[in-house]
């Protein structure tokens, strides 16, 4: 029998996933496919998200991240994973934390790196293979989350960029976005 605490034992995690190349338009830094991945709001504890502009609203807006690039995801995928691929992806965040968001040491930063994928795991209590969605607000000087499930319609199914999916959730977020403009100005930078 295998126990929570076994390297082998089953748990649900992140991971990011790439249906088609826009993230890598939206985002000035887009997550690698396959990646762990947190909600990654911490990102934007310390400025103020009412001040983002362009890529770095839209990732604030509806971007998971992937902990080993500190890139972003429009989606994460509910996956089966090992408790051992647990304990190596909150290493890797861990000592994101301690490089790049100053934590005082390897403790501190294990244990908000704990957090974060004790967070991301509480999203997926779902089927595996169905796709999270994330929607951030900043109201009243918090940032909000809102999670959208994606589910294939009959079932699984691999799915495709433009497949007909089933939302569950009532809010949808208002915003549209203009890939198409967004290649354009992408181009024109180069």
């Amino acid at each position: 029998m295998a126990r929570s605490g076994d390297a082998g034992s089953e748990v649900k995690l992140l991971r990011t996933i790439r249906l088609d190349p826009s993230d890598t338009f939206v985002f000035e830094h887009a997550a690698e496919p396959g990646e762990w991945a947190v909600t990654g709001a911490f990102m934007f504890a310390d400025g103020d998200p009412a001040k983002l502009e362009g890529k770095a609203r839209a990732a604030f807006r509806s971007g998971f991240l992937g902990v080993a690039s500190l890139g972003w995801s429009t989606l994460a995928q509910i996956v089966e994973a090992k408790d051992s691929d647990r304990q190596a992806a909150i290493d890797v965040l861990a000592r994101q934390l301690v490089a790049h968001f100053n934590a005082p040491n390897m403790a501190a930063a294990t244990a908000a790196a704990e957090e974060e994928f004790a967070f991301a795991a509480s999203l997926c209590n779902h089927p595996h293979d169905t796709l999270i969605a994330v929607h951030r607000t900043h109201e009243d000087g918090e940032i909000r989350e809102a999670f959208r499930t994606l589910r294939p319609k009959d079932g699984p199914k691999p799915l495709r960029a433009f497949a007909f999916l089933e939302v569950e959730g009532d809010d949808e977020p208002a915003d549209e976005v203009d890939l198409a403009a967004m290649v354009k100005r992408g181009q024109s930078d180069k």
